[in-house]
């Protein structure tokens, strides 16, 4: 009988596409990487999403994040990511959480007795990438994380490796560095090589950053589905999907 997931158990069975059902993940961040993180997950069939951002949608939010309307400005993006989401699979178990993941507040997101079966970084504050990776490596869960996708043109670039074969990249040198003083040697990554394309700082920056990276639809979208689709790989990779 045909259903909306036909074609995914066309490549990968039945039997993927219940463990598939079966599966938990958190999402941590819905702008250009994430909101495609979560499109992809839902699109593949992934039974249960935390989607996780403290923003809300902006006029120039429009040019590349999925969720991203004239009719959802001014929206929290989880709500947004929530709606679409939904629409594309009414039977998907969503739990959004309009917060800012911090070490500060990471016990709302781990709550006791809840297990993730992968956990996914689509957030640009290093301190909380850093706390992020430190606490799925405390918990046992599969961490993957975007690394930077700012001003950068060429998405063939970007690029699904260990934290530890990166290279041209200010964020991924980095997180290299503050991992390994954390006693972190290996941590699965999207990144790109690309050197920053020259830009014109036309938005004014929010409190506490220098400066807004220039983006564009397809750079931050192609790493969102690589961002996605390792995590469908190894779940379909996994034997069981244990799921809270």
């Amino acid at each position: 009988m045909e259903n909306q997931f036909l074609r995914n158990e066309m490549l990968w069975g039945k039997t993927g596409q219940r463990r598939l059902n079966k599966a938990h993940v958190i999402l941590f961040g819905l702008g250009g990487v994430g909101s495609y993180v979560a499109e992809c997950l839902a699109r593949a069939g992934v039974g249960e999403l935390t989607i996780v951002d403290s923003d809300v949608v902006s006029l120039t939010n429009l040019n590349r994040q999925l969720e991203a309307l004239h009719s959802t400005v001014g929206q929290p993006k989880t709500e947004a990511v929530a709606a679409r989401l939904k629409d594309i699979n009414p039977g998907l178990k969503l739990h959004p959480i309009h917060a800012l993941y911090d070490a500060a507040h990471r016990e709302q997101f781990f709550p006791d007795g809840c297990r993730y079966d992968y956990i996914v970084d689509a957030i640009d504050l290093v301190s909380c990438k850093l706390d992020l990776a430190e606490t799925a490596l405390r918990l046992g869960i599969p961490l993957v994380a975007a690394l930077g996708t700012g001003n950068k043109l060429d998405p063939t670039q970007l690029q699904l490796a260990d934290i530890s074969k990166t290279y041209g990249c200010p964020l991924a040198r980095v997180m290299r560095k503050e991992l390994r003083n954390r006693g972190i040697q290996h941590l699965q990554v999207v990144f790109s090589p690309e050197e920053p394309a020259p830009t014109t700082q036309l938005e004014t920056p929010p409190p506490g950053r220098r400066s807004v990276p220039a983006s564009n639809p397809w750079v931050p979208a192609t790493a969102g589905l690589l961002l996605g689709s390792a995590v469908v790989r190894q779940l379909l990779a996994e034997t069981e999907a244990p799921s809270c």
